[in-house]
């Protein structure tokens, strides 16, 4: 028998650690009905493990087979930063937005985000001339929102538009977090400009962390709940955002090198936990934790895991409900 090839391997076993059973692949009929739609459509199919495929995002526990593709995608070698937030973002989280993604771009980075309302649409309006990259919930031929169907054409003229999901899929709320993965797998880090207690931004935040990329955030009033989140991301430890000087330092500490350079150095990370030990650890955390205070640090050193592991998973629990930070950053388990 014929040796299997690496990456179908690789996924069968992603799907056995997601739960998946009775897996059955698409038809034929179906998979040809796809590809013609989007040659049709002038839209290119990324597979894994090809060499068109994006480094960064292979790198993921859960990377997509397939990336459908519409625009210049040779964006995928530049470096890149996403920004996101809230789609009822306020006018100075706008300008925010666009000031960090038009720095950014200047300097010469590429920006990533998810073409939703509000800051994802002013970083990608101004990134369009330096590059940018927006990530769709659904088919990467379905404008989404309907208000944003010119900048959906721009981007395909001017940047890249990419999706995993069916050509023609319209995108429902259950697409989003899926997504939001792909947008923080595809930067070397995440900047949050405005974000809610409970939001998608802190979702794409969560993936970050898990994937090993850089969180910071853009702190906002305490009494503007569209800031709740990105406030509390900062209070964790995300670096604060004032301008694009302090994404760009925060990337170059991290291993990346600086703009201009002659040859890259390799960034070393440490992999992200694959589903399984995401929800071992999660597990050991709680059973750590009980109505009585507990520095974080004393938590980690229980666990004799690594603090650049542990520490994004508290932050995971703590979004999720099941962690309270209290005074002093004291963590108890919520009840």
């Amino acid at each position: 028998m014929a040796p299997q090839a690496p990456h179908l391997t690789h996924f069968r076993k992603s799907r056995r650690r997601g739960g998946v059973k009775n897996y059955v692949p698409a038809t034929y009929s179906a998979a040809r009905a796809e590809w013609d739609a989007a040659t049709q459509a002038g839209v290119r199919p990324i597979a894994y493990g090809s060499g068109s495929y994006p480094s960064r995002l292979a790198e993921i526990s859960d990377p997509p087979p397939i990336l459908w593709a519409i625009g210049d995608d040779e964006l995928f070698s530049r470096q890149t930063i996403a920004i996101v937030g809230a789609r009822n973002a306020s006018s100075l989280g706008t300008r925010m937005s666009r000031r960090l993604a038009t720095e950014l771009g200047e300097a010469g980075f590429a920006v990533v985000s998810g073409l939703a309302r509000g800051v994802d649409t002013a970083a990608h309006l101004a990134s369009l001339e330096t590059g940018t990259i927006a990530v769709m919930a659904g088919g990467v031929d379905v404008p989404y929102p309907a208000e944003n169907t010119v900048l959906f054409q721009e981007i395909q003229e001017k940047g890249l538009r990419i999706s995993e999901m069916p050509m023609n899929l319209a995108p429902q709320a259950r697409h989003f977090p899926p997504r939001n993965r792909l947008i923080s797998g595809l930067a070397a880090a995440v900047v949050v400009v405005e974000a809610a207690a409970k939001s998608g931004s802190l979702i794409t935040a969560r993936a970050a962390l898990d994937q090993g990329r850089e969180v910071l955030a853009v702190p906002g009033h305490p009494f503007d709940a569209r800031a709740a989140g990105s406030n509390m991301l900062v209070r964790d430890g995300a670096t604060l955002v004032r301008s694009a000087r302090d994404v760009i330092e925060a990337v170059q500490t991290i291993g990346q090198e600086p703009m201009g350079a002659d040859h890259a150095k390799p960034v070393q990370r440490n992999k992200a936990p694959v589903p399984g030990d995401i929800a071992a650890l999660h597990r050991q955390i709680l059973d750590r934790l009980g109505p009585t205070p507990v520095p974080e640090d004393q938590v980690i050193r229980n666990l004799k895991a690594a603090a650049d592991v542990v520490s994004p998973a508290i932050v995971t629990l703590e979004l999720e409900g099941h962690v309270r930070r209290g005074a002093g950053g004291m963590l108890t388990r919520a009840i």
